[in-house]
């Protein structure tokens, strides 16, 4: 799973352009993301990746950097 895979899925579901995202976009704070936008967004990547994604990973994710070193992390299991 690398970044632009997570980044566009970004993109799309908070209709953005892709180019305002870095590893350090904070999903919350940067995106303005309510807990139903991440809600959203977890289960979209877990479809998209095959990953799931627990509820007490979720609370320590923050930055789509985040995201993305959870699932090289858990790519295998």
């Amino acid at each position: 799973m690398d970044f632009e895979t997570i980044a566009t899925i970004i993109a799309d579901q908070f209709d953005m352009d892709i180019d305002r995202l870095s590893e350090n976009t904070d999903i919350q704070e940067d995106l303005n993301a309510t807990s139903m936008d991440i809600v959203e967004l977890i289960v979209t990547i877990e479809s998209t990746t095959d990953i799931k994604i627990p509820d007490e990973a979720v609370d320590s994710i923050r930055t789509i950097g985040d995201v993305v070193n959870y699932l090289l992390d858990h790519a295998e299991e």
